[in-house]
């Protein structure tokens, strides 16, 4: 019945203005009711897929890694998301919650039980109610950003991602990290964040930080970032956004410098560029991103400056199936059929886009242009 009530609640939530719900989960595991925060998308449907962020120390970082996916995701730097905050603050939960054994380092009896909460009852209560992605995140801090590392060690990581912050190491964590990426089929992204105030920690951090790097893995995609300023509580508000410009890369839009360095350099049909970077998109998170007019614009530029004619067919096919009423995707096959050396195809096509919708740069007066063009090569 509780299990009920909270669902309801959550659906009352979607349908109002606030997002942001705090609930009391009954956890079998635990035999305990946990406090925990969720947070949905403003534009939530259960016709898209939302990634799963979980937050440990719910109290502090909830309400920080909420903020900065809402910032990254509408400037496109990172797909919307769903966010489940765990509280630990209260009688010291987290340190019994995310506790270790001194002598091997291995989770208490409580702490085995907090890992079965999260893995087998928190996760999958909310991937049966909501409709998320395949991809999830943790995010530590401190004891808790320790704790996301048991995760690792299963067959397969229940993660895809990891924001570890500071993490209080449990004994030869440093080493046992970097040897079970070294060798996992899986791809992860590991998000290390360090302050720079020294301690007997943060020297075992920088050796976790040296080993993995040492790394030669096409699974592995690890990022570090150490902040001077930062001590060791300040740090905790630093880099959350940094880590999801690391982790949420390929959902940017293509830099300049990646047009430069990437794009321009690549061998092969440019086109190929956005065709792989769509197709890691699909597979990571298992739902397909519609491709800004940025990056389509990118391509076609590339396309040209190259002299790559062949990739503007496949780049007006993809116009065509995600920007069905404008101009693109004619215009785009026009110009190909154009420098294809078939003047009555491109002429007709070019039509098919002066009867279209404008869009960023393409006006009917330059498809008007192209028809006129073509039309006196025919002496119409």
């Amino acid at each position: 019945m509780q299990r009920f009530i909270t669902l309801l609640a959550l659906f009352i939530c979607l349908g109002s203005t606030a997002q942001v719900k705090k609930e009391i989960f009954e956890s079998f595991k635990l035999q305990e009711r946990r406090d925990v925060q969720y947070y949905f998308p403003e534009s939530y449907t259960a016709d898209k897929k939302y990634p799963l962020i979980v937050v440990l120390d719910g109290e502090y970082l909830f309400d920080q890694v909420v903020a900065n996916a809402k910032f990254y995701s509408n400037f496109h730097g990172m797909p919307e998301a769903i966010i489940v905050g765990v509280q630990q603050s209260k009688n010291n939960l987290r340190n019994e919650d995310c506790a270790f054994e001194p002598d091997n380092g291995l989770p208490t009896e409580k702490g085995k039980l907090f890992f079965e909460f999260l893995g087998m009852e928190l996760i999958p209560y909310l991937e049966t109610k909501f409709s998320t992605a395949p991809f999830k995140m943790f995010v530590g801090y401190d004891i808790t950003a320790n704790f996301g590392n048991f995760y690792l060690f299963k067959d397969e990581s229940l993660f895809n991602a990891y924001i570890s912050i500071s993490p209080y190491l449990a004994p030869e964590m440093e080493t046992r990290v970097p040897s079970r990426l070294s060798v996992m089929n899986k791809k992860i992204f590991y998000q290390l964040i360090l302050e720079g105030e020294r301690s007997e920690n943060s020297n075992r951090v920088l050796t976790l930080d040296q080993n993995l790097k040492g790394l030669d893995s096409d699974n592995l995609h690890y990022f570090f970032d150490k902040y001077e300023n930062a001590d060791h509580i300040s740090v905790a508000t630093y880099g959350i956004g940094k880590a999801f410009d690391n982790i949420f890369g390929m959902f940017k839009p293509i830099s300049p410098k990646e047009y430069k360095e990437k794009i321009l350099t690549q061998v092969g049909p440019v086109y190929d560029y956005l065709a792989d970077k769509q197709s890691s998109i699909e597979k990571l998170f298992g739902f397909r991103k519609t491709t800004s007019l940025n990056d389509i614009m990118a391509i076609y530029a590339a396309s040209r400056k190259k002299e790559d004619f062949e990739s503007l067919k496949p780049l007006s096919d993809l116009c065509k199936k995600e920007y069905p009423n404008t101009m693109l995707g004619f215009y785009f096959e026009g110009e190909y059929y154009e420098q294809l050396g078939e003047p009555k195809k491109a002429l007709r096509t070019f039509e098919k886009a002066f009867g279209m919708e404008e869009i960023d740069f393409l006006t009917k007066e330059m498809a008007l242009e192209k028809i006129d063009a073509l039309k006196a090569d025919f002496g119409y």
